[in-house]
């Protein structure tokens, strides 16, 4: 396959503000009109939107930097040439209109970059340990705390929470940079007034509910995607860099494996957003941007309605979506794909309104509820509480039980008042001091 047969392979959903020819497309080269397979009213991918060779040459003359013989910074690339030495700046490339459209700071050098995250420049350089080509030499000096969790299914999760240095500085970036800039509305996991129950509301009382589930969500958004995030704010190439680093990871060297299997681990040997970190949420939404433009149209083009919480994928319709699944299904994959995440085919589900329909864990077929086996569990703990003691019920020994079924009955009280009412009634008779 060529480079341009390559190019002109990738496609994307066709929104509502752009209708499918109803005329098969001309072939300027030839002047002979290409063979149009299938009818105008089916939801194809459009093309993507053109790039000449010129376009792509200029950007990538921009992300060089502007070559200079003088340090013209401290930690300053050197530039890859043959002739004399030559060091790159890449600060000169801010754009100031994107940062005051967006309410962002504004940071133009690396000494006010210094002053905005309230640390030295070098201590900034330890973190993310540019003197060790930006990954920790062993566990014990990386500044995450690293722990596998075994997954329900099959392989293992990797937490990694980072210390309170680190910490402090991507609350930073979180707060002053991340949280002003909006996630897409399709979007209601780790968003400011959303939640599963506004993300549950819009599939209730449809004919058939389709999930999809992203596999390694976090580990699946690159140092790439990220530089990219800042850069598209109007953060110079250098700026964007350590802020892109600060907020990403990678594992140190002589890593153990979980499972002592090394490809285990290959996921995260790359820089990729840490699961635990305070601006990993928001730069996962951030990154899924594209994801969600596309399937809100492919939705819409189907007569569905799509949500996503974090991870898991939700499409919902009328009976004409129900009948159109064959054709949704496969062009929902190629998307994903196309836009660089995973999705597991062993955890999609299409819940039709016979059968009980779940979104993020709230039923939703007639309103929104919780499911009767969860309410008649919690109901059976909080009378054994009452009859035989708190102390008997404990059996995942919480470190705080009390606090541990007050929010299961909050959560209940959230999607069910009346249920809710009901479950504190029995909480409130509970005795504590025994």
């Amino acid at each position: 396959m060529g480079l341009w047969s390559w190019f002109w392979s990738w496609w994307r959903p066709t929104g509502s503000n752009q209708a499918l020819p109803s005329s098969p497309p001309a072939n300027r080269a030839s002047g002979q009109k290409r063979q149009w397979h299938g009818s105008t009213s089916t939801p194809k991918l459009a093309r993507l939107r053109y790039r000449s060779p010129e376009m792509v040459r200029q950007w990538r003359i921009e992300g060089r930097g502007t070559q200079v013989d003088q340090l013209p910074y401290v930690y300053a690339r050197y530039a890859r040439t043959r002739r004399r030495k030559q060091f790159l700046n890449l600060l000169a490339d801010t754009r100031i209109d994107l940062l005051q459209q967006h309410r962002l700071p504004v940071i133009t050098t690396l000494d006010e970059l210094s002053q905005f995250l309230g640390l030295p420049i070098r201590r900034l350089a330890g973190l993310i340990h540019l003197a060790d080509h930006g990954r920790p030499p062993t566990e014990k000096k990386s500044h995450y705390w690293l722990k596998w969790i075994r997954k329900k299914r099959s392989g293992h999760r990797l937490i990694e929470a980072p210390k309170p240095a680190l910490k402090k500085v991507q609350e930073i970036i979180l707060r002053r940079i991340l949280d002003l800039v909006p996630a897409h509305p399709a979007a209601h996991g780790f968003v400011p007034g959303c939640d599963i129950l506004s993300n549950a509301q819009l599939h209730t009382g449809r004919a058939v509910v389709v999930k999809f589930d992203l596999k390694d969500f976090y580990p699946s958004v690159t140092f790439s995607k990220v530089v990219a995030i800042f850069r598209s704010l109007g953060y110079s190439r250098e700026i964007a860099l350590w802020l892109a680093r600060l907020t990403t990871s990678a594992l140190p060297i002589g890593m153990a494996f979980p499972d002592k299997n090394p490809y285990s681990i290959m996921q995260f040997t790359r820089r990729h957003l840490p699961q635990g970190a305070p601006t990993s949420p928001a730069l996962a939404n951030l990154a899924a941007y594209s994801l969600d433009v596309r399937l809100t149209g492919l939705a819409r083009r189907f007569g569905a309605i799509y949500t996503r919480y974090a991870d898991d994928l939700t499409f919902s319709g009328d009976h004409r979506f129900l009948k159109q699944l064959k054709r949704f299904v496969p062009l929902t994959d190629q998307v994903i794909v196309q836009c660089r995440f995973h999705s597991q085919p062993a955890k999609r589900r299409i819940l039709r309104q016979s059968n009980r329909q779940t979104v993020t864990g709230v039923v939703v077929n007639q309103s929104p509820n919780c499911s009767r086996r969860d309410y008649d569990q919690l109901k059976a703990i909080l009378h054994n509480c009452v009859r035989h003691g708190h102390q008997t019920q404990n059996r995942d020994q919480q470190v705080d039980f009390r606090a541990h079924l007050q929010g299961r009955v909050a959560h209940i009280r959230h999607l069910n008042p009346d249920r809710g009412v009901r479950l504190q009634k029995i909480f409130e008779k509970i005795n504590w001091n025994s």
